[in-house]
């Protein structure tokens, strides 16, 4: 099919929309790099929310699908070109106000998480939530996915700092939801509702976000472990006790890998790694970290180092965060984000292992292993069907895992495409069926991202 954008182009401001298949390729895949992505008849860079409409607008009168589009770091195929649809990149909308009184941020979507902490950071304030790719994913993408990081288990994910927005229907139509205050529950979530949809709803085109103030420096903790099991027992123990800010898990696969990649000392030897933080004030952070400390030597670390410099800690948080980088250059990656009730945290991972074993594929792990959110990372050669095959065949068992142990398949990068099949099961028929009457309503000729999440 051959979609005529003309009336579009004329719609838009000059260099707003792309049809050059060479300048088109960036913006079909995100870094899930779903191979079934398709040639968007044109790829709209929008600059306002007016824009966004036209766009909305244009493609509704035809029924053209329409694939929002942020900086393109997510990691399940939420972004993934449709064939003849429109990718709507918001990479353009920039534009941030901070009110240092009521401690918001109002920002559009293409600005960076780490450029949202820099604005808020000089008035004071802190915005919390801190994908491991805060530096190079947009706020509008962790809205759209209700992205996490590494310091939710302390302080809760994107949607627990959404106050408000703007967002763009399927009709065209901007509506405002929430605004800048802590407390309001007048009528239905909707806000909440918009946030975690993955495009498939609306288009959100403008943020309100809450503020805190500055995060008080951390101490930091580093164990070794002789097994990934004794790790996730420590990690037990520790959360049973206190909420530290941070406690992240990486296995000898990831710790060679990363080691490869930015050579800062780690234990190669090392079966399991455990970086957990401390920002409490004054001497409970110290004493937080003793007791940390304490779990993983009670739980068999063979080593533990405790820090206060700023400096360290960061070091060994920035190892954790090099993981998914240093992974790719191993080969092609299947990214998974299961999760589950922390008890079941040492099932979950012996299970991922023994799945390895059996589809004789590398699965590397890192984990937000406070709150049970585990990244089991499939690397594999995409150029060779049955490494491929395996590969995918043991992403599978580790989603099929999850629900067996009662956990979910994405703790925080989303349904997109990738992992759609295993929804119906998560949900149940019951909720399934619900979920479909809402993007029906909201969407009845369905040309938001289509093939996402539903």
């Amino acid at each position: 099919m051959t979609v005529d954008v003309a009336a579009l182009v004329s719609d838009l401001p000059d260099g707003a929309v792309l049809t050059d298949r060479d300048m088109m390729t960036p913006y079909r895949q995100d870094w899930a790099r779903d191979p079934a992505a398709g040639w968007p008849a044109a790829v709209v860079r929008a600059t306002c929310t007016e824009d966004v409409q036209a766009v909305v607008r244009w493609a509704a009168a035809r029924r053209v699908p329409v694939v929002p589009r942020g900086a393109g770091s997510g990691l399940s195929g939420g972004a993934t070109a449709v064939q003849d649809g429109i990718v709507l990149s918001l990479e353009r909308m920039r534009a941030i106000t901070i009110d240092p009184v009521s401690r918001v941020a109002i920002t559009q979507p293409g600005l960076l998480n780490v450029e949202v902490k820099k604005a808020a950071a000089e008035h004071g304030l802190w915005y919390p939530p801190d994908p491991s790719s805060f530096e190079m994913c947009s706020i509008g993408g962790n809205a759209a996915t209700n992205a996490g990081g590494l310091c939710c288990v302390k302080y809760g994910v994107t949607t627990d700092y959404v106050l408000g927005m703007q967002v763009v229907l399927a009709d065209g139509t901007a509506v405002r939801l929430g605004g800048p205050r802590l407390k309001d529950v007048a009528g239905l979530s909707l806000t909440k509702l918009f946030v975690g949809s993955e495009g498939t709803l609306g288009v959100i085109t403008e943020l309100t976000l809450r503020l805190v103030p500055a995060q008080p420096a951390a101490c930091t903790m580093v164990a070794t472990f002789a097994s990934i099991e004794a790790a996730a027992d420590a990690v037990l123990a520790i959360t049973s006790a206190l909420r530290p800010s941070m406690i992240e898990l990486m296995d000898r696969t990831s710790i060679n890998a990363v080691e490869d990649f930015v050579k800062m000392g780690l234990d190669r030897s090392a079966e399991a790694l455990l970086i957990a933080r401390s920002d409490a004030p004054g001497l409970a952070a110290a004493e937080e970290i003793a007791l940390m400390q304490s779990a993983c030597e009670a739980n068999g670390a063979s080593e533990v180092l405790c820090t206060d410099d700023p400096a360290e800690g960061e070091a060994f948080v920035a190892a954790r965060r090099a993981a998914f980088p240093a992974l790719e250059r191993l080969g092609d990656l299947l990214l998974e984000d299961v999760g589950v009730a922390l008890p079941n945290l040492p099932v979950l991972v012996r299970g991922v292992g023994q799945i390895a074993d059996k589809y004789q594929i590398t699965i590397a792990v890192v984990a937000h292993a406070g709150d049970g959110n585990t990244h089991p990372l499939v690397v594999y050669d995409a150029t060779d069907p049955d490494s491929t095959a395996r590969a995918y065949g043991a992403f599978g068992a580790v989603m099929d895992l999850a629900l067996e142990l009662g956990g979910t398949i994405t703790g925080e990068h989303g349904v997109g495409r990738l992992k759609k099949a295993w929804l119906p099961a998560y949900l149940g028929a019951d909720v399934m069926a619900l979920t479909r009457r809402i993007k029906d309503a909201l969407d009845p000729d369905g040309i938001l991202n289509p093939g996402a999440m539903l």
